[in-house]
């Protein structure tokens, strides 16, 4: 069967998808232009694509008859492809649940830290060599430990970044979630984003991307924060209202934040590259070489399963 890999992956996911596939590596690292994307649906048995790749209902529509069976995501999120779109025209959609979940917790730990602590901030003034020595009220920042921590979206990404901070840094936890959670770890859920972003000193996005979740947090959210707060955004751009984020740290609604994604990635705001008091990551929610690989191993796993008639290990 023949297979469309839309991206670079790494040499033993090639490896293993060339094994088993007729296999078409892009070689760039740009995302699919719209004829590429109509052409994976016609010309292709299989289709690998990832972040970016936008399979939207247009793309479907445009497609009559496509030869493609399965688009198995390299990612957890997949909100770049119209799933229910892709079932209408016959076309299964999975992604790779599990595999990112520590790595993305790990980031979150990382922008909260950097963010809190003003890491970002103090590496910025060592390396232009204006760093005078220490004192004793140089660059203070937030206290982490023993803090709350307010998590917006309770799955599998949202108690791993619970479970590091309560019982690494001594945290209480509220969240938010739309369906009722038992986390197992002493959190509270409440009824709403705003008590949630009210109630705590560091408040982390992890749900999924999506028309559901376009903007849910926005300025209404953000004015219910407190002056000293820290927000943290590891989940997708398009979840946060950009220029609502802006307004409110240009007013002092947050003290600080931390993103791994943007609303128009990759563009970045100038208004938020030139704040000191955030935060900015190049998506590397999941930039480690054993995480990509095991992504990658579970999308081949799908995309097997797909050839074989076998149920799919992890549609959406």
């Amino acid at each position: 069967m023949k297979l469309l890999i839309s991206r670079p992956l790494p040499e033993a996911v090639l490896a293993r998808a060339r094994a088993r596939f007729d296999c078409t590596l892009r070689e760039t690292t740009q995302p699919m232009r719209a004829e590429e994307l109509r052409g994976a649906l016609r010309d292709y048995d299989l289709v690998l694509p990832t972040l970016g790749d936008a399979f939207s209902a247009e793309v479907f529509a445009d497609v009559s008859e496509p030869r493609a069976r399965l688009l198995a995501n390299f990612g957890v999120g997949y909100n770049h492809i119209d799933a229910a779109a892709a079932r209408a025209a016959g076309i299964e959609v999975t992604n790779t649940p599990g595999a990112v979940t520590d790595a993305t917790a790990d980031t979150a730990l990382t922008l909260i830290l950097m963010a809190a602590r003003r890491a970002g901030e103090g590496e910025r003034l060592v390396r232009a060599g204006k760093w005078t020595g220490w004192h004793p009220t140089q660059m203070l920042g937030l206290h982490v430990t023993g803090k709350t921590l307010g998590v917006i979206g309770m799955g599998r990404i949202g108690q791993a970044i619970a479970a590091r901070c309560h019982h690494g840094f001594g945290m209480e936890v509220v969240f938010y979630n739309r369906s009722p959670k038992t986390p197992d770890l002493p959190a509270r859920q409440l009824a709403s984003v705003a008590e949630v972003m009210a109630a705590a000193d560091i408040v982390v996005v992890a749900v999924p991307g999506g028309a559901a979740t376009h903007h849910l947090i926005g300025a209404e959210a953000f004015a219910a924060m407190q002056p000293h707060a820290v927000f943290v955004n590891i989940a997708r751009g398009d979840v946060v209202d950009e220029a609502a984020l802006i307004a409110a740290l240009q007013a002092g609604q947050l003290g600080a934040a931390g993103l791994d994604v943007y609303e128009f990635e990759p563009a970045v705001p100038e208004a938020l590259i030139g704040m000191e008091n955030v935060v900015l990551l190049p998506h590397l929610g999941t930039a480690a070489l054993e995480v990509r690989e095991a992504m990658g191993h579970m999308a081949l796993d799908n995309l097997i399963a797909c050839a074989e008639g076998a149920p799919l290990p992890n549609p959406v």
